[in-house]
């Protein structure tokens, strides 16, 4: 086999283009922190004060949801995002009578209390940090680098939570308009999958016998073509699939032309006898 599935499918190659733009429009908002992330028990926070240096304090967000931060000790800011934290702590800051007109900044440095895992084949598998208030599916896929190019045109979701729930989403449908909801929301504890590509085998009287990306509704005279079509001795008659079947047995099946493939089928093309 010449390359890993030959015949990378248009749909799929502009799906990869497509998640590989949000990939660098992800990492240019990168720097720039969402005031609207929620922040929780693992996270590590900068906090300072204006004109009052020795108040700045960085620190991690412990598993009550708490900091503690000079003068005034514990503060609960688990929950809330860095702009309600500042207006918690500077009114705490007045309360005590330590800054009456405290300017307060809090700065998530470290995401650690909501992250998703991407699996499979995509470009950068592993565990990711949320930043930002909602990401949706294509965002997630654009963090892990995009669809691999022996990724699936399909992925699955699995949702954290006390019953596993599992999510079939078709990446290809996903940028046509009417079914951008279909572009769900991932959560924290969420588990993005993204399976290897559908194949078929084919070989005999072809010119390029091997394992070929199986695209949508594929009839075997297409998988001929794709296998660059037959030699100066095979014949379109008799053609033969050997298909398995949902117990694990293998059967053999005469087919047309015309006829469509399903993964795993092995495709043989026989001698002519004239």
């Amino acid at each position: 086999m010449r390359n890993e599935y030959a015949g990378i499918s248009a749909s799929l190659k502009y799906l990869f283009l497509a998640l590989c733009g949000l990939t660098a429009a992800t990492a240019l908002a990168a720097p720039q922190q969402s005031k609207g992330y929620i922040m929780g028990p693992g996270d590590s926070v900068r906090i300072s004060v204006y004109q009052n240096p020795d108040m700045q304090t960085e620190t991690r967000i412990s598993e009550m949801g708490s900091v503690t931060f000079p003068l005034i000790g514990p503060v609960e800011i688990g929950g809330l995002t860095p702009a309600q934290a500042e207006i918690r702590i500077a009114a705490l800051l007045k309360a005590g009578g330590y800054v009456p007109k405290a300017q307060v900044t809090v700065l998530v440095t470290l995401f650690r209390s909501r992250q998703v895992s991407v699996l499979g084949q995509v470009n950068r598998p592993g565990r990711y940090a949320i930043e930002e208030p909602s990401v949706r599916l294509t965002d997630v896929l654009a963090i892990a680098g995009g669809i691999a190019q022996v990724g699936a045109e399909s992925v699955t979701v699995i949702r954290a939570g006390e019953s596993e729930q599992r999510i079939e989403i078709d990446l290809v449908e996903l940028f046509d308009a009417p079914v951008q909801a279909k572009n769900i929301e991932i959560g924290n504890g969420d588990t993005v999958f993204v399976p290897r590509v559908p194949v078929f085998y084919i070989y005999g009287e072809v010119q390029r016998p091997g394992a070929y990306r199986l695209e949508r509704r594929m009839t075997v005279m297409q998988a001929i073509s794709m296998a660059s079509g037959l030699t100066p001795r095979g014949s379109e008659k008799g053609l033969r699939i050997s298909r398995r079947a949902s117990n694990g047995a293998t059967k053999s099946i005469v087919v047309g032309l015309e006829d469509m493939l399903l993964q795993n089928d092995v495709v043989y093309v026989k001698e002519s006898l004239f």
